[in-house]
């Protein structure tokens, strides 16, 4: 054990990782990254002064004092050596120091506001001011080939967003250190990362999928359009990149068109990897396990449920298990993808390096929350101009979002869409396969009771409404056999009874279901008859798609009915009322696109200046000075209100093995993986309440789980007490 030269890391079995090998090793890795957007210089500058404060005494009289890897992570208990560096960068380059100073210093606790009453020392206008951090370092003589450094001449594009662009930075350091830590520690599992196929390899696997599966249809007309589309986004796929749209109804095949068009673009100009984004964390399983069905390991699932929400209960072990997007596609939600854009912690802002070059696919566009659609917005418009990613925007209802005025509202929106389909309009016309029943009076509602008895005149029949509680008190009051689908039930549960639902219908066994909305994006069931809860008229639209999907019905049947409850409050409330005064407006085709272009320039309207409700932009408006609130910015981002919610791990079929692996072996990534499968989000009150009374109990920081098998119902999921009825305002998937 030589102990001559300063160590960043030691090992239990006592091998020493050198400041110096982790150092440059880091900042090879760091330019590596930062290369792919031109700035290789500030990652190689990040990654040599990240740790300087490890030179100290201090530090390293702690190190060879404490066990192995955690002295890797501050406490109060331990040497601040994040600072050091970041002081030193100022020193050296004066304001431009403020660059690698916000990645030094937040390179552990994350990248820190410049100064806010929250953070307060916290602060980086306050962290830099600590000098005596960096007397301490330049007392014990750090190498010259370390120290002395120049400036870097590389600068973001002009007109860029300065704040992404230091997030990027951030990503490439932390992915880097993370990476460069792992392989000293734990070198077979860094090898583990490597191999992943090619994109080039992928493509002949799809296309040899597509013509099996193509063999395997029938010659109807739905399935000849189907064919259509595919080759569409095929033979569009050679459009230079930009923002695209991909406008077709529901039953149109999307989500493997959408994946055709992003393979062959992604061939076609040298993309890295493709990205697909989901709405709900509920259906994601779906369209991961068809990907896997042709990709094999190639894809990677990663929801946001277990990532650790509090970064003071961050491990070294839960921070080096955590997802960079490394494979070559992704599968994740609409909340992981864009609260890791505007985040600071490191385990959430790693993977973002890995967006650069790529082609992302957002499916049901049109579920963008309204009340962060500026920021979101003006980030994606970052991504295609500045960092050569290829968006494509996948929906049957185009939730206008090109920019416009309207009502007196300026709305910047996404400038120059290019539309894969020449001509929506009569894609609508060729598969309307509905008849569209909306009731003479829309205040009148009906009651369950009501409503129960009229939906067991079907043999098989899909009623979807606007809450859980909703839906378990409606299932209640139906006969037995009656199939419960939300999202109190795991995704591997979910899975399963959406496959038997799929075997019934094609069986012709009756089949009679009350979910949530969570089935109205992704999942590909095919009722003849559909209820639907009235919402917004695109919460109808996607309803309408799982009536008569295949076309094998002159015409099938969707239901709006006024539920005896109210929507949850909020952006939903709002939808419902705007589709309920645009229904009473009758027309032949209540679901003509035309419609849809009026509901969401009503809804952003409506929403005016709550487009950015939190001030999320002016968070992060550089002003000319880099003083940037990265912290408080990312603290307000939540798509997903967090202390309304909590997850837990349910000991549903192979869960209960996992959840053992879990306890004894401790978050590691691949187990972390196979774990989103039997996840369970529950209201933070009933959270709270478990966790004191032994129905959950922490296993890990920030991670829980179900301490017993009763919790868990087999036909309705995690079910504490059937008594229960939620609140208006919560989990409404």
């Amino acid at each position: 054990m030589d102990y001559d030269e300063p160590i960043a890391h030691l090992a239990e079995d006592g091998r020493c990782h050198t400041l110096y090998d982790h150092l440059t090793g880091t900042a090879e890795r760091a330019a590596e990254m930062a290369g792919e957007f031109g700035c290789s210089d500030w990652g190689r500058l990040a990654g040599l002064w990240h740790d300087l404060g490890k030179y100290s005494e201090d530090f390293q009289r702690m190190i060879r004092a404490t066990s192995w890897m955690e002295a890797h992570i501050e406490t109060k208990a331990r040497v601040d050596h994040s600072t050091a560096g970041g002081i030193y960068a100022v020193e050296q380059f004066g304001k431009i120091g403020h660059i690698p100073a916000y990645l030094i210093s937040g390179h552990h606790a994350g990248l820190p506001d410049w100064q806010s009453e929250t953070e307060g020392r916290r602060a980086l206008a306050q962290r830099i001011q600590k000098t005596e951090l960096l007397q301490k370092t330049l007392t014990s003589e750090p190498p010259d080939e370390i120290l002395k450094q120049r400036i870097p001449q590389e600068k973001p594009k002009p007109g860029s967003d300065h704040a992404l662009w230091i997030r990027m930075l951030f990503s490439c350091l932390v992915d880097a250190d993370f990476l460069d830590t792992e392989s000293f520690f734990e070198p077979e599992k860094a090898s583990d990362r490597e191999g992943y196929p090619q994109l080039s390899e992928l493509l002949p696997l799809f296309t040899t999928y597509m013509a099996g599966k193509q063999k395997e249809v029938n010659d109807t007309q739905v399935n000849c359009l189907r064919a259509a589309i595919l080759q569409r986004c095929i033979s569009k796929a050679s459009h230079q990149p930009a923002i695209f749209t991909l406008t077709v109804p529901t039953g149109g095949g999307k989500t493997l068109s959408s994946m055709a068009f992003a393979l062959h673009h992604a061939l076609k100009y040298g993309k890295r990897r493709i990205i697909y984004v989901i709405p709900y964390t509920s259906i994601i399983e779906q369209t991961a396990d068809e990907f896997r069905k042709i990709f094999s390991d190639a894809v990677t699932e990663h929801h946001s449920n277990l990532d650790v929400t509090d970064e003071k209960q961050e491990t070294s072990r839960s921070r080096l298990a955590c997802e960079n997007w490394d494979a070559p596609i992704i599968v994740t939600t609409s909340v992981q993808f864009f609260e890791s854009l505007f985040a600071s912690r490191t385990s959430r802002c790693r993977k973002l390096h890995n967006i650069i070059n790529s082609v992302v696919v957002l499916d049901e566009a049109q579920l963008l929350p309204p009340e962060f659609l500026n920021p979101i917005l003006a980030v994606l418009r970052e991504l295609q101009r500045n960092y050569s990613v290829a968006l494509l925007l996948s929906t049957a209802t185009q939730p206008a979002l090109g920019p416009h005025k309207s009502f007196d509202f300026d709305f910047p929106g996404l400038p120059d869409m290019v539309e894969i389909i020449d001509d929506p309009l009569s894609l609508h016309k060729l598969f309307q396969r509905v008849e569209v029943q909306v009731p003479e009076n829309l205040q009148t509602p009906k009651t369950w009771e009501g409503l129960a008895s009229e939906l067991q005149q079907h043999h098989s029949v899909l009623c979807i409404v606007n809450r859980r509680d909703d839906c378990r008190q409606l299932h209640q009051l139906m006969p037995e056999g009656t199939i419960h689908l939300s999202a109190l039930m795991c995704g591997a549960h979910r899975s399963k009874v959406i496959a038997e639902i799929k075997d019934r219908l094609e069986k012709g066994i009756p089949t009679r279901v009350i979910s949530t909305q969570l089935v109205e994006a992704g999942v590909d069931v095919d009722f003849p008859v559909v209820y639907r809860a009235l919402a917004g008229l695109d919460s109808i639209a996607q309803a309408a798609g799982r009536c008569n999907r295949e076309g094998n019905l002159e015409s099938g049947r969707v239901v709006v009915f006024v539920p005896p409850s109210q929507s949850p409050p909020g952006h939903l409330r709002q939808a419902a009322e705007i589709g309920r005064r645009l229904l009473a407006d009758k027309m032949d085709d209540p679901l003509a696109p035309e419609r849809f272009e009026q509901f969401f320039r009503e809804l952003y309207w409506l929403k005016g200046d709550g487009l950015d409700k939190h001030g999320i932009l002016k968070d992060l408006d550089a002003k000319g000075a880099l003083q940037i609130n990265f912290r408080t910015a990312a603290r307000n981002f939540h798509l997903i209100d967090e202390s309304q919610q909590a997850p837990v791990l349910v000991r549903y079929n192979k869960g209960e093995e996992l959840i053992k692996l879990l306890i004894r072996n401790g978050p590691e990534r691949w187990l972390l993986r196979k774990l989103q499968r039997y996840v369970v989000n529950l209201p933070r009150y009933l959270h709270q309440k478990l966790l004191a009374d032994g129905g959950i109990r922490e296993v890990s920081p920030g991670i829980f789980v179900q301490g017993h098998g009763a919790l868990y119902h087999a036909d309705l999921g995690f079910c504490p007490d059937r008594s229960i009825i939620y609140e208006p305002d919560e989990l409404v998937g």
